[in-house]
C-alpha cells in the first residue's frame, strides 16, 4: 500500500483503491476525514458526518483516514489498528461505528469484544494485529496527513479542499453544495 495522496495542486480527494468510503467513488462531492477513535471533537464529527452521508446519499463519497493524537489519547492507536483488522475482513464501517458509539472504552479487551460483536472471525483477526499490517496502514494514512500538515482531529477536506468552518450539518451542507457554484458560499464562521 502507498500513502494517501492528493489530486493536483492542493486538493484532497478520496481514493477509492485504498480508502475507506461510504457512498460512490463517483459521487459529486466529496469528504476526505482524519480522524481518531478516541478524540471527542471527531466523535461529534462522526455524528454530522453520518448525517451529511444519509442527506445526500449517492451525491457524496465519504472517505475516512487515520490520525491518530497518540500523545493525547492512548487507546487511539489501537483502535485504529484494530479497524484496520476488522477491514481485512469487510467490516471496517460496522466496527467504525462500534468504536465511536463506545469511545469511553478502548481498552485490548474492548476492541476484542467489539470485533466478536460484529462476528469477526476472531483468529484472523489476532493473526492480523500481529502480522503488522494494520498497523503500517494506520502510519500511511498519518504520514499523508503530515505532508498535508494536518494537525489536529478532526479535519475535513470538502471538494478538494481544507474546511475550516464549524463540523455542524447546516454549515458543512451549504460547503459541499456550494463548492461547485461557488467559494463564496463556504461557511467559515462560527455560528453564535
Amino acid at each position: 500500500m502507498t500513502p494517501p495522496s492528493t489530486a493536483g495542486t492542493g486538493t484532497v480527494v478520496p481514493d477509492p483503491a485504498r480508502d475507506h468510503c461510504r457512498g460512490p467513488a463517483t459521487a459529486k462531492y466529496t469528504v476526505v476525514e482524519y480522524s481518531d477513535f478516541e478524540c471527542g471533537d471527531c466523535r461529534e464529527a462522526h455524528g454530522v458526518l453520518h448525517a451529511l452521508v444519509d442527506e445526500m446519499e449517492d451525491d457524496l463519497c465519504l472517505a475516512y483516514r487515520h490520525f491518530p493524537l497518540t500523545k493525547l489519547h492512548p487507546h487511539a492507536q489501537a483502535a485504529a489498528e484494530a479497524s484496520e483488522a476488522a477491514d481485512a475482513q469487510g467490516r471496517f464501517w460496522l466496527y467504525h461505528d462500534r468504536l465511536f458509539e463506545h469511545q469511553d472504552k478502548l481498552e485490548a479487551s474492548d476492541l476484542r469484544a467489539y470485533a466478536k460483536e460484529i462476528s469477526l472471525e476472531m483468529d484472523t483477526f489476532d493473526r492480523d494485529l500481529r502480522a503488522g499490517t494494520p498497523a503500517r496502514r494506520v502510519a500511511e494514512d498519518v504520514e499523508g496527513a503530515r505532508k498535508l500538515g494536518v494537525l489536529h482531529a478532526p479535519t475535513l477536506y470538502v471538494n478538494g479542499h481544507i474546511y475550516t468552518g464549524p463540523v455542524e450539518f447546516l454549515p458543512l451542507l451549504h460547503a459541499v453544495e456550494g463548492a461547485d457554484s461557488s467559494h463564496d458560499r463556504f461557511d467559515h464562521s462560527h455560528s453564535a
